[in-house]
């Protein structure tokens, strides 16, 4: 018997999408599978002389509605099961949002802890020169990721120059400012989770103080924080990777931030004024309204989602909740507002720095944000309605709201109906 993989059980929404609507099976037959996954060698000359071989991905999952469009992450445990399942989220993602792009993913593995940042910058255009016949503007556009940033997407748009032989800054978005980025693309993410959180306050039983614990402190974990700490919430716990901390009371989170920036561990504020240190599973269990897993795939499954005492569960991460922890959650009652929507606004402002690229006219910051507003809100509330009008969850609405878009650009190709009518 084969072992289920990463991909398989993310397969299951679109099933579960799948029952909802009258979808011909040409379409589901398209989405079952990727388009195309390349993989590669990069072979890296390290400070020491020696040369040093990493595997390196890319995926292109569907292309239907617009060139394929995904981040590119160094992670140790990258595999290509993960790259193919997170381009699938891309694809559903995009059309979640109306974005017209497909999904793809790209990684290495890699340690990039372990890297100088001079052997950094070499596995960065190393990727570029692999993979430089798949990417473009219109064809296949990367963003940053799991331990990538700015300054090696930068890297990696200029290795593309060299090898097209012109500046072209839209066939990479998340790049640095100064080098053709977008205002407002660093807290995208966590600024869309908490334009959706807040636009949909109200139908989710949320008051005006919430008690908020973040899973993972990250950039998205760190903004999301900060953001929800200035309207007046309470972080009440968050962990990272070297564990977790707890503070009924509220945790001080711009010297939390303070302190990770400086290289220091969240556990570094265990034991001053209200501050305990915690197991990291036991921040599950925490008494909160609102959870944020803000850290890594799988990270909510049937083992401990039964602990979880939120109202709502905010998907930050890719994949955070499994769906027989989703199973599980649903019966207790808590809302999952699921990463395919509430983590969406990352790629709406690398479509945003996209547009910008092309039409050589810049936004400020202000505009950015109004743009991600509407946005956000828009496909929010149409993932909510239709929700409330199938008695679906929320997870399983955001599916349905993207594969009907994804269906119809796909039968306008013609499907077996059309060619045997």
């Amino acid at each position: 018997m084969t072992e289920e993989t990463l991909l398989d059980r993310a397969l299951v929404r679109l099933d579960q999408a799948a029952s909802h609507l009258q979808i011909d099976p040409d379409v589901i037959e398209k989405l079952k599978y990727p388009r195309e996954t390349i993989k590669v060698r990069l072979l890296i000359r390290m400070d020491d002389g020696s040369r040093k071989s990493f595997l390196a991905w890319r995926c292109r999952y569907d292309d239907t509605r617009g060139p394929t469009k995904g981040g590119i992450r160094f992670h140790p445990d990258a595999a290509v099961e993960e790259v193919e399942t997170l381009a699938f989220w891309m694809t559903f993602k995009c059309a979640v949002m109306n974005l017209p792009y497909g999904g793809g993913k790209g990684a290495v593995r890699v340690d990039p802890r372990q890297l100088s940042k001079a052997e950094l910058e070499r596995v960065s255009r190393s990727y570029m020169q692999a993979f430089a016949h798949v990417i473009g503007p219109d064809r296949d556009i990367p963003a940053p990721d799991v331990y990538t940033n700015a300054m090696i997407m930068g890297w990696m748009a200029d290795e593309y120059y060299q090898l097209a032989g012109q500046v072209r800054p839209a066939v990479i978005t998340g790049k640095p400012i100064s080098l053709g980025g977008s205002l407002g693309r660093d807290d995208a993410t966590a600024r869309g989770g908490f334009y959706l959180l807040r636009h949909l306050a109200g139908e989710l039983g949320l008051g005006s103080e919430m008690r908020v614990a973040v899973q993972g402190f990250g950039n998205a974990g760190q903004f999301i924080a900060k953001l929800l700490a200035a309207e007046g919430h309470k972080i009440v716990a968050v962990s990272d990777s070297s564990g977790a901390i707890h503070a009924p009371g509220g945790l001080d989170v711009e010297a939390l931030i303070a302190r990770k920036r400086a290289g220091q561990p969240v556990t570094a504020m265990a034991n001053e004024a209200g501050v305990q240190s915690i197991a990291p599973d036991a921040l599950l269990g925490v008494h909160c309204d609102v959870l944020v897993p803000a850290a890594l795939e799988d990270m909510i499954t049937k083992d401990n989602a039964d602990a979880i005492k939120a109202k709502v569960v905010l998907e930050l991460a890719n994949g955070p909740v499994t769906a027989d922890a989703d199973a599980i959650l649903e019966k207790k009652g808590i809302v999952v507002l699921p990463d395919i929507l509430a983590n969406a606004g990352g790629v709406t402002v690398s479509y945003f720095e996209w547009v910008q690229n092309r039409q050589g006219y810049y936004w400020d910051l202000e505009e950015v944000h109004q743009r991600l507003l509407k946005t956000m809100e828009r496909e929010g509330r149409a993932v909510w309605n239709i929700s409330r009008e199938r008695g679906t969850s929320v997870r399983t609405a955001a599916y349905i709201h993207a594969l009907s878009r994804l269906a119809n650009a796909i039968e306008e190709h013609g499907t077996q109906s059309y060619f045997i009518s």
